[in-house]
């Protein structure tokens, strides 16, 4: 499991298309929830197939304003070849890391 967590300058809404336009995988489920007051909180789950794991890896993306800043949360899971072996060859890393790569030139702050 692989986990991401940084601020942007643009809002929820903003950075969720922007993921859900550019990232490189199938888009399983998405929410949007309009809080009031100019606060959203926007879920996305991707799942991709990795050859150098012989194994589907989902990738959650949570994006939220709700104290203030734009924060991004991504977490790759499921990347493990086996139930004992916990190895990945970087699939999880590789696919959490993507949503920072496509949200890149929003970044104001890392976590």
């Amino acid at each position: 499991m692989s986990t991401y967590n940084f601020k942007v300058s643009i809002s929820p809404i903003e950075a969720l298309d922007l993921v859900k336009q550019n990232e490189n995988a199938n888009l399983v489920h998405e929410e949007t929830h309009d809080l009031g007051n100019g606060s959203y909180i926007g879920t996305l789950i991707f799942e991709k197939y990795y050859m150098r794991v012989k194994n589907r890896v989902a990738l959650v993306v949570i994006i939220d304003n709700i104290y203030g800043q734009t924060d991004v949360r991504s977490i790759s899971t499921g990347s493990s070849e086996g139930m004992i072996l916990n190895f990945d060859w970087g699939a999880a890393n590789s696919f959490a890391n993507s949503v920072q790569d496509i949200l890149s030139d929003y970044i104001i702050s890392p976590e």
